[in-house]
């Protein structure tokens, strides 16, 4: 009876010993029936939006929560499986082949120069499908949808502009700071999905400025003329406890749905053989679903796609069709290589063609970005871009996939075109993009945004301007209307930090000759007042935008005292932002991370989190204790 009792009082406690009150990390690998390793397989919590992506080995790990029950697969021409979370956090997968049929959606040509291991044998001609036989349609040369056959990997060629971190500057010789700021988000749900398939990533796919704009933050609404508010506040340097770390805000002013002007919209769609995966093509279709069904009766969508050319699919038609705009989406499919420079071209002229004159007018692109035919290389499509964008036409670039994604050729165009930049990893995403910010993301409230600061050296010996790297501006490029900067959409936030040197420091910073024309800065400085003093000016923000349809700009000057308050006394915007920062300085292992630790962003994070009605924030904390467990596992390996 003892040994009875002895074994279910066992059982009772290992019960609870293995009772999921945590979060567990599931990893495991995807492979097909015949063995070979399944990349771009959709892994996610089944019931939820939580999810990963296998890589090119197949493999993939993902967070899960106490209440999971099971994981579900996913991958275009395989069957779903869904599998139950049991005790083991190892779960592979052999997913089954499946039938399936694919509709053609423009007339295909055969092309010889394809990869015979990715060509499908039964491609056909067909006509392509044209809403409404607009005379501006044309006909597309596009290659039926294909899959690369078994065993076939893909290398990894996935594009990233190198970044050269910012470096402290002294503010006797460069008292300006000038630069145009930056909506791009893209960054930040990028980096997630390296995470989320267990992976760290790239350097130079960490813009740290992008990630800190990822989330909104609770600035004051602009009050005036001016269509933006600005906000300041600065405290110690968390990472550097004897520098000072500075927060400067915009908050673009919000402008409910039922007032934003009509749009005349462009969806340009990349088709080519690139996009067949799961995560690319099927969950581009699911995103623009979302944008129709917010679609106005006053709003209007063309769609154009590229492939092995462009051609018009469906044209310009009004927001009360969704079921038309929804059946063209739907008949989409991959296949062939990619004249990128043709669609975008196409895409000009259908908007120009629909051009609404009080309305938004603007090019929505899905790409995975691997431009290879045609204006292939950056320095052409950037070109390109800047001719096109005079036109009062404004850019969406969204982008889709890995493996070969291209977030160089990506960001060129969303900087050159006038737009904005998102990567969308996942469903979750899109509704973040489509639905939750609906206005920034669409609708231009202020064009051309520089932000310029001149620092006081009675206050500020040295400064650094964290990210913005790509965004740097000539200090005289600040006045100069023909020189392009960023965009601010409707509710838009922009934030921007800077680590500095406070006044009578004895740190050293780079030096200069001295000077044989004019007195050397440090000479200058024996005659400044240099001790603290909370009734000095910090600095001067000044502020330089267009109207939208404007080309000459209107000038902001804004003095700025900047008293320093304690870090537990600042604003939970203060304290998010700088612990992003943090995390983003650790990924890219900056030389001016100082004391900074996953421990300290999670810290901060957490205390900072405040309402966090979608879950962002409280996500951002899942991130960091998963880069800290993979960069413990990458240090032991």
């Amino acid at each position: 009876m003892k040994t009875i009792i002895s074994i279910i009082t066992v059982l009772f406690f290992s019960a609870f010993s293995f009772a999921p009150d945590q979060s567990r990390l599931i990893s495991g690998v995807v492979k097909d029936e015949a063995g070979f390793s399944l990349q771009g397989v959709n892994v996610h919590v089944k019931g939820s939006t939580q999810g990963a992506v296998t890589d090119r080995n197949g493999a993939y790990q993902i967070q899960v929560s106490s209440e999971a029950k099971y994981l579900e697969f996913s991958f275009i021409g395989y069957r779903t499986e869904v599998v139950k979370i049991a005790r083991s956090n190892r779960i592979n997968v052999t997913l089954k082949s499946s039938t399936m049929v694919l509709e053609d959606v423009v007339s295909m040509e055969y092309d010889a120069a394809m990869p015979p291991m990715v060509r499908d044998k039964t491609a056909r001609e067909t006509s392509m499908h044209v809403v409404g036989g607009n005379r501006h349609a044309k006909r597309a040369q596009v290659y039926a949808s294909y899959a690369p056959e078994p065993g076939y990997i893909q290398h990894n060629t996935e594009g990233y502009t190198a970044i050269d971190e910012n470096g402290f500057k002294d503010v006797f010789h460069n008292p300006l700071s000038t630069f145009s700021i930056d909506v791009d988000k893209a960054s930040y749900s990028n980096v997630r999905r390296f995470l989320n398939m267990g992976q760290l990533p790239p350097v130079d796919a960490v813009r740290i400025e992008e990630m800190i704009n990822y989330f909104n933050y609770n600035y004051p609404e602009p009050e005036g003329k001016h269509p933006f508010s600005v906000y300041t506040e600065i405290s110690e340097c968390p990472w550097n406890g004897s520098h000072r770390l500075l927060h400067v805000g915009l908050k673009g002013k919000s402008i409910d749905k039922s007032e934003l002007p009509p749009s005349n919209l462009v969806f340009l769609i990349d088709v080519s053989g690139s996009m067949g995966a799961a995560n690319k093509l099927p969950l581009l279709k699911q995103a623009f679903r979302m944008l129709v069904n917010e679609l106005r009766p006053e709003d209007r969508v063309a769609i154009v796609v590229y492939a092995g050319a462009a051609g018009l699919v469906l044209e310009s038609t009004p927001g009360t069709k969704k079921a038309e705009i929804l059946a063209a989406l739907e008949q989409l499919q991959s296949g062939g290589s990619t004249a990128g420079g043709a669609g975008l071209k196409l895409a000009y002229k259908v908007a120009q063609e629909n051009f609404k004159e009080e309305g938004n007018n603007r090019i929505i692109l899905a790409t995975d970005g691997d431009f290879n035919v045609g204006s292939s290389s950056n320095a052409e499509m950037e070109r390109l871009i800047e001719q096109k964008r005079e036109h009062g036409v404004f850019m969406t670039v969204l982008g889709f996939g890995m493996g070969n994604y291209k977030d160089d050729k990506m960001e060129i165009i969303a900087d050159k075109g006038n737009g904005n930049y998102a990567y969308i990893d996942n469903i979750q995403e899109a509704r973040k993009v489509f639905i939750t910010e609906f206005g920034g993301t669409l609708f231009t409230i202020a064009k051309d945004v520089k932000f310029q600061i001149e620092f006081n050296p009675a206050r500020v010996k040295g400064y650094r301007l964290v990210g913005y790297e790509n965004r740097l501006l000539n200090d005289e490029d600040f006045n100069d209307d023909k020189k392009d900067a960023g965009e601010m959409g409707a509710g838009h936030t922009v934030t921007a930090l800077y680590e500095l040197i406070p006044a009578g420091s004895d740190e050293a910073l780079k030096s200069i000759d001295p000077l044989k024309y004019q007195a050397n800065g440090e000479k200058k400085a024996k005659t400044l007042k240099v001790e603290p003093d909370s009734k000095a000016e910090l600095m001067t923000v000044k502020l330089r935008y267009k109207q939208p349809d404007g080309n000459t700009s209107t000038k902001v000057e804004i003095p700025v005292k900047g008293k320093v308050v304690k870090l537990n006394e600042t604003s939970d915007n203060f304290r998010f932002s700088a612990s992003i920062a943090e995390f983003g300085m650790i990924l890219r292992n900056s030389q001016y991370k100082g004391d900074a630790s996953m421990e300290q962003v999670i810290a901060m994070a957490k205390g900072a989190r405040g309402e966090d009605e979608e879950g962002y924030r409280s996500e951002f904390m899942k991130l960091v204790k998963l880069a800290d467990s993979l960069k413990e596992w990458s240090a032991e390996k």
